[in-house]
Order: C-alpha cells, then structure tokens, then sequence
C-alpha cells in the first residue's frame, strides 16, 4: 500500500463503486448527491476561515502581500483567485498572487514532477522576495504536496504567515501552520480526483479569503463593488448601475459623474456627497486607506 492511500483524498468512494454502470441521468444524480456535501464541510472550517481572512486584511492593509502557492488544480485555482483581485478590487497586480508549481505553463497543461520538488516552492517564492508581513496560503487537496510545504517552511523562516488549506483532517497530516483551513469533503466520486470535489471546496474558501480581507479593507459599499476597475464596457456599465443605485441619479447623471471622476466609483461617490472636486477626493480616499465613510468626514470637515 503506498503511503498516500490512507488520505482521505485518495479513498474509494463506496457511492460511486459502479459509476461506469450508471446511466447518464443516475451519474448526474451522483455528482448532485456527492457536492452537497462540500458546503457543509467548508462550514466546519468556517472559524478558520474567518482567521484567516482578517490575517489576510491585516497585512495587506499595511502594504503587505497575499501569495497562494500550490500544485496543479490547487495551484490553477490560486492563480485564479488572485487574477480575479485587480478587476474586481481595483487592487495592484502585485497585492494578491497566485503562483502553480511548474510555472505560467502548467496552467493549461501538467507539468509533471513540478508538485514534488520542496526546493522549487521555497525558491518561486523567494524569487518574489517574500518578506515578514507577507501571507503565504499553501493549498494542497491531500496535504502532502512537497512544492507546497517547501513553500510555507520557507514562509515561516522569513517570519510571513502561513494558512495550509486542505481536504484531509488533522489526524491523517498534523497541523504544523499558523492558520490551517481543513476542508474533509471525503472520497471523490472519481477515486483521487480532487479537482472535483475538493476542488470545489478549495474554490468556496478562496472565494471567501478574497472577497472577506477585501470588504474588511473597505473595498465595498454595501455588496457594491466600489472599487471596480472600468476597463471594458460591462464594467463601464456596472460602474454607472452602481453610481444611481447609492447616488440616486439618473443613469445620464451617473455617466457624466463617472467621466469627471476619471472612472473611478468611489471618487465620483465622494464627489457627489461632498461637492468637492475629483482630485481633492482621490488625495483625501488615499490619504484614508480608501475608506469610503473616513474620507467623506475628512471631507465634510474642510
């Protein structure tokens, strides 16, 4: 027996014994049956989670960084996560980063080997220049994945956080990391697949890592994404739809707010509610940490 046939990742799902017998409406069900079990695992991890979430809050709003490292389809779904940052958050390319073992070509296709190599995880992550403040979120579906482990020893040498995400629990690889996210969705319908459901669940807790440090930054107002980057025209549009819903003008009024504000949300919002001119907002939001409601009463004030 090989030493990884004992994870939970790697078990024979008992539901799924004749899942080459099934019928195509019988398969679906399965999978139906089978993902309903990954939104109550994420919730048993939810403490954690929300952990980790203000870890990640705090130190990017000191000027510190996030990095997701992992392997295959838990790397592919780092870089995901992390690409999605800048046009939903406004946030710069370097904040959040998403880094696979084997590097930008293993996201479209294996890189075979790539996962095994410790050195290799420690060494992408050095070549960004990781520092003490920085996040390092390490996710690996079995736990075991040396790139990744490689990576969060390096992390924690140089005194950055470390959050370990996982679908295995800790009596099968002990908690050894500052914040550890352990998600057991048990075995995959497809024995060893975890870009199935343990994939999903990796999704589910990045989502909420992101998107939580980013509303505790002040990145939202309401569940509006202020911070929007307009850089195409459904974002354009989504801009002004945001605009006369906080604002209540009418759309042409909202698009001409938004062109004096440079397409920037929540320049045009502080110009709207203060009066002031678009360039005294921007310094006064920067001067603020982009705080929305601490802006607009230094402005008030003046």
């Amino acid at each position: 027996m090989s030493e990884r046939a004992h994870l939970l990742t790697e078990q024979i799902n008992p539901n799924s014994i004749n899942l080459d017998q099934l019928d195509t409406p019988a398969l679906v069900e399965l999978f139906c049956d089978e993902d309903a079990l990954v939104v109550p695992a994420v919730r048993t991890a939810r403490l954690a989670i929300a952990q980790a979430i203000d870890r990640v809050a705090l130190a990017l709003g000191r000027g510190h960084r996030l990095f997701y490292i992992g392997a295959g389809t838990s790397g592919r779904l780092g870089v995901l996560d992390a690409s999605e940052c800048p046009p939903t958050f406004c946030t710069a390319p370097e904040q959040v980063q998403g880094i696979i073992a084997g590097g930008v070509s293993a996201l479209t296709r294996s890189v075979e080997g790539a996962e095994d190599d410790p050195l290799a995880g420690a060494a992408d992550l050095a070549a960004r220049h990781l520092e003490a403040g920085d996040v390092v979120v390490g996710i690996s579906a079995g736990g075991t994945a040396p790139y990744v482990l490689g990576a969060l020893g390096y992390a924690r040498q140089v005194s950055a956080a470390t959050v370990f995400v996982a679908c295995v629990p800790t009596e099968q690889i002990p908690a050894q990391w500052d914040i550890e996210i352990r998600v057991p969705v048990g075995a995959e319908i497809l024995a060893g697949s975890t870009r199935l459901k343990a994939g999903t669940a990796t999704k589910l807790v990045l989502n909420m890592l992101s998107t939580g440090a980013m509303v505790r930054l002040g990145k939202t107002c309401g569940n509006l994404m202020v911070d929007v980057a307009v850089t195409n025209q459904k974002l354009y549009d989504r801009a002004a739809r945001i605009l006369t819903t906080l604002t209540e003008l009418e759309r042409a009024q909202a698009i001409q707010l938004l062109e004096a504000s440079g397409r920037r949300v929540k320049v045009a919002l502080l110009m709207h509610w203060s009066g002031q001119r678009a360039e005294l907002c921007a310094e006064v939001l920067s001067a603020n940490g982009g705080l929305l409601p601490v802006a607009l009463q230094r402005l008030q004030q003046r």
